[in-house]
């Protein structure tokens, strides 16, 4: 501690040591201004200056060497953590062993006796279909089983217990295959009527129910449950779940093993058993009750089991039905489930049984020292392949390399690098990017397909086979979203014919991943396994092992291969050096699924896998392309010049023949709207949505709309003087018009994935007029049906009627079904996104009808149509102005006088469309939108 001034000169004062001595102060002063002892202070003060330095220092040093001593402690320990070499010898290296054992399964083991479910005799006919009865539209159990149902691929129809039955007949087809209930109660306590409608359409059409029973607030013990000869037990809780494995429900099911320790439920883990008291009744499955430890001895019957899936025959009543305890929070539920409705709708609703796996192994000599494959990894992987392949027919890995990268580590990593390739013919092999960069960086394709081609050298000169037709991207890139300069590459280079991402049309919710084709490449959905290119060690696993090995035993990894005919992991690497978490993960589920399932797992090569993928799935293979600017991650993994800025804001769906090229020119005279630029083919329509143009992706859609392509009209003021411009720093409001959108089935669900928030304007018309003004136009144009049958042929074509008959009949006709096209429309787009255009009021007042548009489409200022167009005498509607003698008015084909109807066209025409003109009625009601002069005039006159 450093001392004051007073320490090192006395803690009395100079003027105490004056009055002491009796000398005066006057002298005392000379005194201290003498040489002398200018010359002793100067001494005294060097003294204490010195000290406090010296003792400064000092602590100083401590300072710096505590600093250090804390710096170095965290260096230290932060590459422990993140180097694996240093990592691995700081730590007890021990590597998790595949240690499971299924007791039900041996090498002396009968064959798997399998169920069939279907019934070769029954006639009726049934749609593949489950009718969900839900307790709210948001309750949780419903949900679950809706997501379930949508990952297993089976259609469902969702409906609210307590309100009306939907109707369950279509002629004499049903319309649903098994009836499930959220809460069976609301079946039990169904009004006479209902219920009695309901288990007579179950008795006729062979259609089975499942019940799950809900959680309750009350305890009740041996309750009898209403119109039944079963006892219930509530709020139980359970453990040790276990199958009946002679239940005749199980058919992907196996009972295999016992899951130990408590079983889950929501909310509460706690249960409802049944207690049967007649033959019909068989359990599906059991478990125990579970007591906390005490002092007490647990009585005899703490052991017994107890039914918590049940089976009902159908003796009773001739109605089959699976009631559940709990709902599905407990995985073996969940697959038991499955089987449940296959047994209840006689294998009518059944997923295959097979399972096709194929195990990518990426990033092969990629990686820094410590991460990479030793010659110890590379035996390990090679026995374990082995041993998976017994388990697996046909089972290879799959390995991805970088020949850039080869024999980049320390001198045993090389020697694995060495033992890969001296066992090349033991896998399967694919070309990765051979420096690993990401293709959407790549705006240059020839530089792409350069660095393709030194892989593919490099797999030439080491020996590795060049023709399986498959490839993956780094970090999913280029694959979706599309870049195409990697699609060219993989053709020109390797030939490639499948792919495989996870990223289509998104990574979560994994159940909707699905795959496509494009541009004759066949595109995989991937499946995640939970391990990344960073997870190298057990202990390091998010979670810890528990985590992964409940993955593994029920869990995410177990039910993504239960639920998925078809399944392509992506590991790294990295995952088979180290701990070898790759193989510990694979071999350890595997063997799971052998034990608790009938699935017949089997490897095939990618291209072959790919074929059966898309027979099984063919409504996969035509894309549906998404907004890359909706999903961060494809944002990431898009192409650097690409912006969302260059994709229309509003569509003018059309239909044709009712205005739509009016519209347009009115909205390109607007100083701040903006449309594609012309196509060569179809002038101002890009008819992207509706066609072929769809399979060019959306790169081709892209380019119509960039901002130097925009099309907008030169606009001249009243007296010809000056250009009305658009105002500076605003970018154009885009638009699209393809008047083919509005009638095609396809059309909205790809707008809607696309542009979700755009705005759409269609335009209707008298569907009389519009039918005949085709008509017309077509004959206008020369072609041959118009000039050799009358429009009355044409409406009345049969189905033996010449094939272009009959689609000149649908093109005239089909259109002006406009409730039915917007009821389509509506289904994806709420109806504040859409504007419905009086196609009379824009010919006979186009400035009112512009206005609205404006408001709708909320542009401010708001542009003033009346001082621009001008109703032309001649061409008999509106034109711009030019100037102020001169318009500009659409061409000669437009506006053109057809001779009148005949009377028998429309009489036809006014009996076809009166139940659509009414159903227009209906819509335009609940739009809250008026009602048409045309249409009251329609439905009069019919």
């Amino acid at each position: 501690m450093y001392r004051s001034e007073d320490d090192y000169f006395g803690r009395e004062s100079k003027l105490s040591l004056v009055e002491k001595s009796g000398v005066s102060s006057g002298k005392i002063l000379l005194r201290s201004l003498s040489p002398s002892n200018f010359l002793w202070k100067k001494k005294k003060w060097g003294v204490w200056w010195k000290r406090r330095f010296h003792l400064a220092t000092v602590k100083r040093w401590l300072l710096i060497i505590l600093f250090m001593t804390i710096l170095y402690i965290s260096y230290t320990t932060y590459k422990t953590q993140s180097h694996p070499v240093l990592y691995g010898l700081s730590r007890g290296h021990e590597r998790p062993q595949v240690t499971y054992r299924c007791p039900t399964l041996s090498a002396d083991s009968h064959p798997r006796k399998l169920t069939d479910h279907s019934i070769p005799t029954a006639k009726v006919r049934l749609d593949p279909k489950v009718l969900l009865f839900a307790e709210t539209t948001f309750s949780k159990l419903g949900r679950d089983i809706a997501e379930l149902l949508v990952y297993i691929r089976m259609k469902y129809k969702v409906e609210v217990s307590g309100k009306s039955l939907p109707i369950l007949t279509n002629g004499d087809k049903g319309r649903f295959g098994v009836i499930v209930f959220e809460n069976y109660t609301k079946y039990l306590q169904m009004d006479k009527w209902n219920k009695e409608l309901l288990d007579k359409y179950c008795r006729e059409y062979n259609v089975g129910i499942v019940g799950f029973m809900p959680s309750r607030d009350e305890t009740y013990v041996g309750a009898h449950l209403k119109n039944t000869s079963l006892f219930i037990d509530t709020n139980v809780k359970l453990k040790d779940a276990y199958l009946n494995p002679s239940s005749g429900v199980l058919r992907l099911t196996r009972a295999g093993d016992i899951v130990r320790g408590l079983l889950p439920n929501e909310p509460t883990d706690l249960w409802t058993v049944f207690t049967p008291n007649h033959t019909t009744y068989e359990p599906v499955s059991l478990a125990t009750a579970w007591h906390q430890a005490t002092d007490e001895q647990p009585s005899s019957t703490a052991n017994s089991p107890l039914i918590t899936v049940i089976q009902d025959k159908g003796e009773g009543d001739g109605i089959r039905r699976v009631l559940f305890g709990a709902g599905l929070k407990f995985w073996l539920h969940r697959i038991v489930f499955i089987d449940a409705l296959s047994y209840l709708s006689r294998g009518r609703l059944s997923v295959s049984l097979k399972r096709s796996i194929l195990i990518d192994i990426d990033d092969i000599f990629v990686g820094e020292r410590g991460t990479r494959l030793k010659k110890s990894d590379v035996e390990a992987i090679l026995a374990a392949q082995e041993r998976i392949r017994a388990m697996v027919p046909g089972f290879k890995f799959n390995l991805g390399f970088s020949g850039k990268y080869f024999h980049s580590g320390n001198e045993e990593e090389n020697s694995g690098d060495d033992l890969i390739l001296d066992n090349s013919d033991k896998f399967m092999w694919f070309g990765h990017m051979w420096n690993h960069i990401q293709p959407h960086l790549y705006s240059n394709t020839t530089q792409l397909a350069l660095d393709m081609g030194k892989n593919k050298d490099f797999a030439k000169e080491h020996g590795i086979p060049t023709d399986s037709g498959y490839s993956v991207s780094p970090h999913h890139s280029g694959v979706y979203p599309v870049h195409e300069g990697l699609y060219d590459a993989w053709k020109k280079i390797w030939n490639v014919k499948v792919t495989s991402t996870e990223e289509f049309p998104h990574l979560r919710p994994a159940r909707l991943r699905r795959g496509f084709i494009h541009r004759g490449i066949m595109v995989l959905p991937r499946q995640t396994c939970g391990l990344f290119t960073h997870t190298i060690f057990i202990d390091r696993y998010p979670g810890g092992q528990s985590k992964l090995d409940e993955s593994i035993s029920g869990g995410e990894l177990f039910q993504t291969i239960v639920y998925n005919s078809i399944n392509v992991f992506m590991t790294h690497m990295s995952n088979y050096g180290n701990d070898r978490l790759g193989l510990y993960t694979f071999e350890s589920v595997i063997k799971y699924v052998q034990c608790w399932t009938n699935l017949q797992l089997v490897t095939y090569p990618p291209v072959t896998l790919a074929e059966r993928y898309f027979k099984m799935h063919p409504d996969e293979v035509d894309p549906i392309w998404g907004n890359p600017c909706d999903d961060p991650r494809h944002r990431k993994i898009w192409a650097g010049n690409r912006t969302c800025d260059a994709l229309p804001e509003f569509l003018v769906i059309g239909p044709q023949k009712t205005g739509t090229t009016a519209l347009y020119t009115f909205l390109t005279m607007h100083p701040t709207i903006g449309s594609n630029k012309p196509s060569p083919d179809t002038f101002e329509e890009v008819q992207f949505f509706n066609g072929k143009n769809y399979f060019k992706g959306l790169d081709w859609y892209m380019k119509f709309f960039t901002v130097e392509n925009v099309t907008t009209s030169p606009m001249l003021t009243t007296t010809g003087s000056s250009n009305v411009t658009k105002p500076p720093g605003r970018k154009p409001i885009l638009f699209e018009k393809s008047a083919t959108y509005f009638d095609n089935d396809m059309v909205p669900r790809r707008v809607h994935a696309l542009l979700p928030r755009s705005k759409l304007v269609t335009i209707l018309i008298s569907p009389a007029k519009r039918a005949y003004s085709w008509y017309q136009h077509m004959r206008s144009h020369n072609d041959p049906i118009t000039l050799n049958y009358t429009f009355y042929d044409v409406l009345t074509a049969t189905s033996a009627s010449p094939r272009p008959l009959r689609d000149l009949r649908n093109r005239c006709i089909n259109p002006g079904r406009y409730a039915h096209h917007l009821e389509r429309w509506l289904s994806y787009f709420p109806s504040q996104q859409l504007l419905i255009i009086d196609g009379e009021e824009l010919r006979n007042d186009p400035s009112s009808v512009m206005n609205r548009l404006q408001h709708f489409l909320q542009i401010d200022p708001v542009f003033d149509y009346s001082k621009r167009l001008r109703y032309d005498k001649t061409k008999g509607f509106y034109c711009q102005i030019i100037s102020q003698s001169t318009n500009k008015c659409l061409g000669r084909s437009k506006g053109r006088q057809y001779p009148p109807m005949d009377t028998r066209a429309a009489k036809y025409l006014q009996m076809y469309y009166m139940g659509h003109n009414s159903a227009l009625v209906k819509l335009l009601h609940r739009l809250e939108q008026p009602i048409p002069t045309w249409l009251k005039e329609d439905l009069q006159n019919s």
